[in-house]
């Protein structure tokens, strides 16, 4: 395959004469553009050029007895092999790509469409001789081949090689040239030169037109009777190209969208009308097979299903944009990690070079069930750089904000409501591991949070981690309580009891990411609202001091900052969800230090047991704790108040006075997921008793 230097030098000046005239519009003209271009990378641009497979044999370049050549002399009266030298083995070197014009087929008893045939791996003497002869008596005499010589000015030539193959004789020569000029074992391809004219240089196939069209089409023949088609094929209007000319019907691709074994996917499909329905003409089929390197390179396993990225560009291509897309195409053919989203960030996303916003990506997720059956789980044709990109600058303005702790030590003046870790990459922004781009498009940055399925499990059309997935590249909004729900089913599916505080953070950072980016809606009815997100401060905000200095803020303020600031939040119920959660944060966690109890009432009230029938007991059962810790407290001289945390008892007693928990409307997910946050909240602040006389002293100041 040429590289990009050599691809413009090769065709710069001319792109714009190669390329189909019609604007990209759907998935088959991408398939078409990536099967033109790597066509012209690989074969180059003749007539027949679309049908050859060049690199089949790349690995063979170079390599001793890679070539062996049945010579056969059709200048005299009777077809013949040469005389003196039937069969030749030779190496196979670049400057033979052309000449021995390969065409293979994928098939593992049949031949290649070709006359030129690639053996199999270390294959011995006595079956490369096999080999060299069925070129003669397999190929030549095969029903399409045979069909195109009885039509053709040259086809004497094809059957001059039958009835050199007809003659025992001559078959045994050919055995025993091959056996005789080998070595041993060997990977090659085997092929035919004719001699037409008396004294004239032996041709070889790619330079006798009725060779290149007998392989014409026996691989067209498999395009209208592949499956259950015995003939798709007529004459219609080709879908990329606009044109009238005959079509087939039961085209390949490298997505298997439109076969005839799929009739349940296309109810009354009579595969043998494929080609009104389905038309792609002979030779953009054959372009649409030729995608396959660039297609699969473009591709990525994640969920348990592949995910197609296929980069292109709106409306007509450009000649500058053609190479910009080849470039990319063979940067992510050729290495080993790169996925065509993070090589196109990786030349474009940084600068916000969009192309003026006409780089899209289709996208796709698709489960192979087996080679042939491949069911699509999402797709669109509206994929942008511009999304996960913007999901990755949200994410880090949240982790980077005075809500997360970005110091990771344990300060009494001052601690974030969230904590974070470095090992915990989605709760900390200087995570070195890589790109929150790269995992954004990956598919990594919704396994981290969304639920795990068994391994050996496919995923199925309503797996929520596809669906987001394909959602956040297209740009196209979600749901929130979709969100919140798997969310939740995450946390529930955990081992053990321990609350999982970094996973929730995660979550929660992600949510508001996702939130900001504008990709959540706030149900999921049609047209419902796209959710702002929440804009945190990158720092935390402050309070002034006596001096003109500031101070950290105390906990009130911490709190009202962090509810007032959080969308999901301004829900009353929500908040009081989170307010019970946090109480139950802060209490475990003195009962932890100051008692040393291994059962907490974080261990009492694990995620699950929050339910709209349970909240009203969990609540009292709470606050009664609280209330004897708080007395207990005072007497130590530990705390002034008559509560602890009344910061957080204050605004649950007012939620619970205005409705009663077991009427909220809230769902049970928002329940749990706004208590786990809560919790969380209230594990991580380690400030101490003391800032509750301070917070005792502002509200006494307030009162006068």
């Amino acid at each position: 395959m040429l590289d990009p230097d050599e691809f413009y030098d090769e065709y710069g000046g001319e792109l714009d004469n190669r390329l189909p005239n019609r604007p990209i519009s759907s998935l088959r003209s991408i398939q078409h553009l990536y099967g033109r271009l790597y066509t012209l990378a690989t074969a180059g641009g003749g007539e027949y050029a679309a049908y050859l497979t060049p690199d089949q044999a790349n690995d063979l370049i170079g390599a001793e007895e890679s070539l062996i050549v049945v010579r056969v002399d059709l200048s005299g009266g009777q077809p013949s092999l040469d005389a003196d030298d039937p069969v030749r083995v030779t190496q196979y070197t670049e400057d033979r790509v052309q000449q021995v014009a390969h065409c293979n087929y994928n098939a593992a008893r049949g031949i290649d469409h070709s006359v030129t045939h690639r053996s199999g791996r270390n294959s011995d003497p006595e079956k490369l001789a096999r080999y060299a002869c069925e070129r003669l008596t397999r190929w030549a005499t095969d029903d399409v081949v045979r069909g195109v010589a009885d039509d053709h000015p040259d086809g004497d030539v094809i059957h001059g090689l039958a009835a050199v193959g007809d003659e025992e004789s001559n078959l045994d020569r050919i055995r025993a040239a091959v056996r005789a000029e080998l070595g041993g074992s060997t990977t090659a391809l085997l092929t035919v030169q004719v001699r037409r004219e008396a004294g004239a240089d032996y041709q070889w196939p790619g330079e006798v037109s009725v060779f290149n069209e007998a392989m014409r089409a026996r691989k067209l023949s498999k395009l209208v009777s592949k499956g259950q088609a015995t003939n798709s094929a007529g004459e219609a209007t080709d879908l990329i190209s606009g044109e009238r000319t005959r079509t087939v019907g039961t085209a390949e691709d490298p997505l298997n969208y439109f076969l005839g074994k799929q009739m349940e996917k296309f109810p009354g499909l009579d595969p043998d009308e494929a080609w009104r329905s389905h038309p792609i003409s002979e030779d953009g089929a054959v372009t649409l097979m030729n995608a396959e390197e660039f297609v699969d390179a473009c591709s990525y396993r994640t969920f348990n299903a592949d995910v197609y990225c296929l980069p292109y560009f709106l409306g007509r291509p450009t000649a500058e944009e053609t190479h910009l897309l080849y470039s990319a195409l063979y940067q992510v053919t050729e290495a080993e990690d790169m996925g065509p989203v993070q090589e196109f960030y990786d030349r474009f996303g940084k600068d916000d070079n969009d192309f003026d916003g006409r780089l899209r990506f289709y996208v796709a997720a698709v489960m192979k069930h087996q080679m042939s059956r491949f069911d699509v789980y999402g797709e669109t044709l509206n994929g942008r750089l511009h999304y996960p990109t913007e999901v990755g600058k949200r994410h880090e303005q949240v982790t980077g904000s005075w809500v997360f702790d970005d110091d990771h030590e344990s300060n009494a003046e001052r601690t974030p409501p969230m904590p974070s870790y470095e090992e915990w990459p989605l709760t900390d922004p200087s995570s070195p591991e890589y790109s929150l781009h790269e995992r954004i498009a990956s598919g990594d940055y919704l396994y981290r949070t969304f639920p795990f399925t068994d391994e050996d499990t496919d995923a199925t059309i309503d797996d929520e981690r596809i669906d987001v997935h394909v959602s956040i590249l297209a740009g196209d909004p979600v749901p929130r309580s979709q969100l919140v729900s798997v969310y939740v089913e995450r946390l529930l599916g955990r081992d053990g009891e321990d609350v999982p505080e970094l996973l929730i953070v995660s979550q929660f950072a992600q949510l508001c990411a996702l939130e900001s980016a504008g990709l959540v809606t706030a149900d999921d009815t049609p047209g419902s609202a796209v959710i702002d997100g929440p804009n945190y401060d990158t720092m935390q905000p402050d309070t002034a001091r006596p001096d003109g200095g500031t101070a950290a803020l105390g906990r009130t303020e911490k709190l009202e900052s962090f509810i007032d600031q959080t969308d999901g939040l301004n829900n009353p119920e929500r908040r009081g969800a989170f307010l019970i959660g946090a109480l139950v944060g802060q209490v475990g966690t003195y009962q932890q230090a100051y008692h040393d109890r291994s059962t907490t009432v974080i261990d009492q009230y694990p995620i699950k047991s929050m339910t709209k029938t349970r909240v009203k007991r969990i609540t009292q059962e709470v606050l009664d704790k609280d209330v004897v810790y708080s007395r207990e407290s005072a007497k130590k001289g530990l705390n002034i108040n008559s509560t602890m945390y009344r910061e957080i008892t204050d605004g649950i007693v007012e939620t619970m006075a205005k409705r009663d928990p077991e009427t909220w409307e809230v769902s049970t997910d928002d329940l749990r997921f706004y208590y786990a946050l809560g919790v969380t909240y209230g594990m991580n602040d380690r400030s101490t008793n003391k800032q509750d006389e301070n917070d005792a002293d502002d509200t006494s100041e307030t009162n006068e």
